[in-house]
């Protein structure tokens, strides 16, 4: 089982890094990568034009898969808040900054769809 998951982990993290480059070549500042605290992770924190991006990466390796936006969940929703928040909180940046939670969904073909504004902070 230990396996299974040291590769499920690698395999995100390739993805991870495709969508990090994506974001960096759409004039995005990266960050922080796999901000984790008690109870949620953030995979990629960016900033652009002033606005702090919380944005999750899900991939699929086939349409049978399924779309890789349903599985952002409204408890994962409430993680990567929770998270957000304690990131601005340690960061000292404040919770009076503009922010976007978004979604990236990488497809088997290689496909990014970026969603800005996905979904709104969830309490």
């Amino acid at each position: 089982m230990r396996g299974v998951r040291e590769n499920r982990r690698a395999v995100g993290s390739a993805y991870e890094d495709l969508a990090a480059r994506y974001l960096t070549e759409s004039g995005f500042r990266i960050l922080a990568r796999n901000y984790t605290v008690r109870g949620g992770e953030l995979d990629i924190v960016a900033v652009k034009e002033r606005v702090i991006h919380f944005i999750e990466v899900k991939y699929r390796t086939s349409d049978d898969s399924g779309d890789p936006f349903e599985a952002v969940t409204a408890r994962k929703m409430q993680r990567i808040t929770r998270a957000a928040r304690v990131f601005l909180m340690k960061e000292r940046i404040g919770e009076n900054v503009r922010m976007s939670f978004d979604v990236i969904g990488i497809f088997g073909n290689g496909t990014i769809h970026f969603l800005e504004n996905a979904f709104d902070a969830v309490y």
